[in-house]
């Protein structure tokens, strides 16, 4: 299970960069946006579990997706990608590891400081910054990470009882 949290953080890197390689913006609201904004938010909660699972391949794992992404998707994609993941994962990293709070909290603690910044970061790279684009790129993050806190807030509740 250790390594399907890496192959899954891994797949999910390269899945969404080509996606965005791939995909022309939608207009939502009058600002034009890529579509990967809305399905972008499950890597950071995929991330955590990987972290989890084996905390010292994470980085490499992100390396290795990156550089994936850098034959599967555009150059201009991969190199956006790999910088705003250099700074939000370490922002990710840092939150969820020196925190000693329930696995719920650390997701969501993490999500919440980390997912704004690699928003800003990747959208500006690519050249698609617009503020709409950063509230529904960090929003569609954020749903992910409510989800699995409300899950495991409930799953915790049910074995309290």
């Amino acid at each position: 299970m250790k390594n399907l949290w890496l192959a899954a953080y891994i797949a999910a890197i390269v899945g969404v960069n080509y996606g965005f390689s791939i995909t022309q913006p939608l207009q939502v609201f009058g600002v034009f946006l890529p579509p990967m904004t809305f399905l972008v938010g499950a890597i950071f909660v995929i991330r955590d579990y990987a972290q989890r699972a084996n905390a010292a391949l994470i980085w490499p794992a992100m390396l290795v997706g990156c550089a994936v992404s850098w034959w599967m998707a555009s150059p201009d994609v991969a190199i956006a990608s790999a910088v705003a993941f250099l700074f939000s994962e370490a922002v990710d990293w840092l939150i969820f590891t020196i925190t000693k709070r329930p696995l719920r909290d650390r997701i969501l603690w993490s999500s919440a400081v980390a997912t704004p910044l690699d928003s800003v970061v990747f959208l500006l790279m690519i050249g698609h910054f617009a503020i709409w684009a950063v509230v529904v790129m960090t929003v569609s993050k954020m749903l992910a990470s409510i989800f699995v806190w409300l899950t495991l807030r409930a799953r915790e509740a049910t074995n309290d009882r």
